[in-house]
């Protein structure tokens, strides 16, 4: 757990002058959507400064506004001039809910790891049916739990994201938005990469379609844990080399050795080890919560 942080009174200064760093900016008005006392102290500084009687006049004129909308009974929120009332949504045409949508989800349904995904599937399907290839499930399921670690590495950072600080920034950044990005990133390729597991011949002694699942999502929550201390892309690519190089390739590159795949993916002990893996990592996540709130500094 993060030690307790407030804004201390040089910071406050340091920041209703504009001379504090934009990390510390960015904190600092993280930090004070959740915290009155501090809210209270970087007011107090803003309004000693220089931006003080710009403020008070603003302020003035925003409570004469409101006294009049009072007095004449109107019943509605008061409005200044040239700001607009948040709708929350409502009457925005589709494209603009549409890129709200994308915002959300993140780089990686906008981007190349979709289109990794698609040729995943399809040169699986095809393999198998065009070329006759009879490993293309064993393969499938070999490289399935590594593909939503990719989904992951390039939603949410400052390498991946062009408004990584505006989003934690935000209160739906830090945790919240890398949760729903990944959660988006296992909607797409859950389904994609069960459905062309299941649709491939079967082979003897290599497990259903459904048995990575659980291994998917055991390094998915590790890779969300261990971001939390070197961020999700240094995590991902640490974990997905690993099932690479301990799994994949070991069972991938000897001939006939796809079988083996069942020794890591299915039986009640093996999979039993993955719940409880994914058990351990969401903890570890749920303790870990409050890092996202940061930028990342790698």
């Amino acid at each position: 757990m993060t030690a307790p942080w407030h804004v201390t009174d040089s910071l406050a200064a340091r920041y209703a002058s504009g001379a504090a760093p934009e990390p510390d900016a960015w904190s600092l008005e993280k930090h004070v959507e959740v915290c009155g006392e501090c809210a209270v102290r970087v007011s107090a500084a803003v309004r000693a400064g220089g931006s003080g009687p710009v403020l008070t006049d603003v302020r003035a004129r925003l409570l004469e506004t409101v006294r009049a909308e009072a007095a004449a009974g109107r019943g509605r929120a008061p409005r200044l001039p040239g700001v607009s009332v948040g709708t929350g949504g409502r009457g925005l045409s589709p494209a603009s809910r549409w890129a709200r949508v994308l915002w959300a989800v993140g780089p990686a349904l906008r981007g190349a790891w979709l289109v990794a995904l698609v040729v995943v599937v399809a040169a699986a399907v095809g393999l198998a049916y065009a070329a006759g290839f009879r490993d293309a499930r064993p393969v499938l399921l070999a490289v399935a739990p590594v593909l939503p670690l990719a989904g992951v590495a390039v939603s949410y950072g400052r390498h991946a994201d062009p408004m990584y600080e505006i989003g934690v920034a935000t209160p739906s950044g830090g945790l919240r938005l890398l949760l729903t990005r990944t959660a988006a990133v296992l909607g797409v390729c859950v389904p994609a990469l069960t459905a062309a597991g299941a649709v491939l011949p079967p082979v003897t002694g290599v497990p259903g379609a459904a048995a990575w699942l659980l291994p998917a999502l055991a390094l998915t929550l590790a890779a969300l844990a261990l971001g939390s201390f070197v961020g999700c892309r240094a995590a991902s690519m640490t974990l997905a080399g690993g099932w690479l190089l301990a799994v994949a390739g070991p069972v991938l590159g000897r001939p006939g050795a796809t079988a083996e795949l069942a020794r890591y993916l299915s039986g009640p002990a093996a999979q039993g080890g993955w719940a409880a893996a994914a058990v351990v990592c969401g903890g570890l996540l749920a303790l870990r919560r409050r890092s996202f709130d940061h930028l990342e500094t790698r």
